[in-house]
This record gives structure tokens, sequence and C-alpha cells, in this order.
């Protein structure tokens, strides 16, 4: 049977290589040598060098992954995925995440925990969005719930109501109307659901201005009217009028503005 003749530091830290019978034959980790108690002198066949190898294939992998790791928390498919990207086989991958796992390296609960506390804290992102952000990252729907309970009714409506504020003064020079229908189109982007956005909506004073918002449309109808100067009367005012009510103007309001505007004129 072979013998290991010689053990053989490499330059480079935690690696060795692996002398038998008087010849270099492969190289391991440090954590290699120590799990399967290596020595000068010891005897090794087929099977056994074998078994080294592929325990050497994991511990390349599992630096590999640690390195990957120590930049932030990932899941267990962010890092199945990084070691595919390197060639790593299936099987070493699989071995690899069992190991991060017996340490706790690789957690999806935890990921998925803590990604729900950060948006809650420091995002503005709705339980649906979450889901769909964990499931991206590979986290199963169970896991996911656990998670999301974290996330109470409560936090939602704060965080929600917060994004909502934002949204009522970047669209404050919209028709009221117009302005809560982007409101509530930017809670729904943001993963918030119905009956949720109705409480945000609530909760955030809408009550229109109306010297504002009547010098808000005489200000689009204005700029509609040169628009349409081309036309008849009767159809530049339709038009007008047409387009003033998709900007969200009450067709009332329209009406007594081009009234007005007609009499003015006279």
């Amino acid at each position: 049977m072979a013998v290991i003749t010689m053990i053989e530091a490499q330059k480079r830290s935690g690696r060795f290589n692996i002398y038998v019978d008087g010849h270099y034959a492969f190289p391991v980790s440090d954590s290699v040598l120590v799990d399967f108690r290596l020595y000068k002198g010891m005897e090794i066949d087929k099977t056994l060098e074998e078994q080294l190898t592929a325990a050497d294939d994991v511990a390349k992998a599992y630096n590999r992954a640690l390195d990957y790791l120590s930049h932030q928390l990932r899941t267990e498919k962010e890092v199945a995925d990084k070691l595919v990207t390197l060639e790593i086989p299936e099987d070493t991958i699989d071995q690899t995440l069992k190991k991060l796992r017996d340490f706790a390296l690789v957690d999806d609960a935890h990921y998925a925990a803590s990604y729900v506390r950060t948006v809650m804290h420091t995002g503005d992102k709705g339980p649906r969005v979450i889901r769909q952000h964990l499931r991206q990252k590979g986290v199963g729907e169970k896991v996911i719930d656990d998670a999301l309970v974290l996330y109470t009714p409560a936090d939602q409506l704060a965080v929600g109501t917060a994004v909502a504020e934002k949204l009522a003064k970047r669209y404050q020079h919209n028709s009221t109307r117009n302005q809560e229908q982007k409101m509530r189109q930017g809670l729904m982007t943001r993963g918030f659901g119905g009956d949720e956005i109705k409480a945000m909506l609530d909760a955030v004073d809408l009550t229109p201005d109306v010297d504002e918002q009547q010098a808000l449309l005489a200000k689009q109808g204005e700029k509609l009217l040169r628009r349409y100067h081309a036309l008849s009367q009767s159809e530049q005012q339709y038009k007008t009028k047409q387009a003033l009510y998709r900007k969200g103007f009450k067709l009332d309001d329209i009406s007594q503005w081009l009234a007005d505007l007609g009499e003015s004129a006279e």
C-alpha cells in the first residue's frame, strides 16, 4: 500500500502538498489535514485519496463561500448560485451548503427576519414587495410568512403613512383626484394592499386648497386652449374639457371656468 512520505506547506496560507511514495500526489487544505489526521508514514489507498480530494474540493468551495458571505447576509440560493458561477460541481455545492448550515453561516429564516426589520426601520416597502424580494432570493413561503409576522399592521401603517405624506408633497400641484390616484398607485407599487392604502390615505390630510386648485385648473386649461387654438371654438372647448377631466378636475369646475372665460372675453 502507498505511504505518505512528505507533507509540505505551500506558500499559500492554509494549503499543503501531499507526497506519496516520494512523489507529489495532491494538495489539501489545513482543515482536511486535521479532519483526516494525515501524517508522514500514513498508509493511503485509492479510496482514501478520492475522499481526500473530494473533501478538499468542499474545503475550497467553503472558503469561497465564506468570502462571499463576508460582505453581507446571503440566502442559501445566493450562495449556491455564486458557487455555480465558479463552476463548482453540484455535489460539492450541496456538501458546502450543509457545512455552512451546520455552522449557522447560512440561515434563510435569519436572513428573512433581518430583511423585514431593515425595511420596517429604514425602507418604504410593503409586505407584497418584501415577499417578492425574498422569493427572488430563494426563501421558502413558510419562512417568509414567519418573517412577515414581525411587520405588524401598526408598523405597516406607520411606514405607509410616511410614504403617503411624501407622495402627497410630490404631487401637490396635481388636481386633488390625480394626486390621490398617484399616491394610491405609489403605495401599491411599494407593496401595500387595498385596505392598508385606504387607512394610509385617511391618515394624510388631503383637503384641497380651493384657490390653489382653481389656479391650477386655469393654468393647465389655458395651456390646452393654446394647443387647440387651430380648432373651432366648440371643438377647442370640448377637447380642453376632456383633457382637464382626465387630469382629475371636476366637470362642474371645468365648465364654470370655461363659462367665466367666455364672459371675460366678451
